[in-house]
């Protein structure tokens, strides 16, 4: 039994809000098919699809997928499709669904899909449901079929960063580095506060005994040093290369 997506209520974000803003560099570039005149241009959006799903650590030869380029380029699916193809691959499995909760799974491909952050809380719970019920599959066709992505990028423009003003761009954001990854590497390493970790610290430092040599003072011959035999002008011994005399 498939679970309703559950109402949560939509912030105000930019992607949301109308903008009066100059283009400049955060201004993304927007890749259409119907632009595509030649061989190189549906290259470039290939690219451009690889950057925004699978994030620019992960653009390497052995990710990209060459039955879904092929049928791209032939017109056969649409980019919508393509987009598709790309979060139900291993690739995508592995590098974010693996790796991740599942509100951390929402947060990452509500980027990556839908071009937006998640709204709140509510929305996370909300998706994440989706993925325990219908699994990963069934959430990024939810994602994809959903009337937000039809009226944001249609059949054949690449998604995007809506409205970018601060932070990091999306595909530059890595899965693996978030905070309940980061926990879950460290679990059985240091942690803040805890008192098990001190003393493990502890025990682990090294301390190196000081070690005393004995150093024999019986042929060390101390020179004469009174007053009368320096008003003499006795020359004082120092040691036995060097002699230095009084005037």
């Amino acid at each position: 039994m498939t679970v309703p997506l559950l109402e949560y209520k939509p912030s105000s974000q930019n992607q949301r809000v109308a903008g009066f803003e100059v283009p400049n560099e955060d201004t993304p570039y927007i890749y259409r098919l119907e632009d595509c005149i030649d061989g190189s241009d549906v290259e470039d959006l290939i690219y451009a699809c690889y950057r925004q799903v699978f994030s620019e650590h992960v653009i390497l030869k052995s990710s990209r997928q060459r039955d879904l380029e092929s049928q791209l380029k032939n017109r056969a699916i649409t980019v919508r499709d393509f987009i598709r193809g790309l979060a139900k691959s291993d690739i995508y499995r592995q590098w974010v669904v693996e790796t991740n909760s599942n509100y951390r799974i929402v947060e990452l491909s509500l980027k990556r899909i839908l071009g937006r952050d998640s709204y709140n809380k509510e929305e996370e719970i909300a998706w994440s449901i989706v993925i325990a019920t219908s699994g990963i599959v069934g959430f990024i066709d939810a994602l994809v079929d959903s009337d937000e992505y039809t009226q944001s990028f249609g059949e054949n423009t690449v998604p995007f960063q809506r409205r970018r003003f601060k932070d990091r761009p999306f595909n530059l954001v890595t899965p693996r580095y978030s905070d309940y990854w980061r926990d879950q590497q460290e679990e059985a390493r240091y942690k803040w506060g805890s008192v098990k970790n001190f003393l493990e610290m502890a025990r682990g430092i090294k301390i190196t005994e000081a070690k005393y040599v004995q150093v024999s003072t019986a042929n060390i011959k101390i020179p004469d040093t009174t007053r009368n035999n320096i008003a003499a002008g006795t020359p004082v011994s120092i040691n036995s290369s060097a002699n230095f005399p009084v005037k």
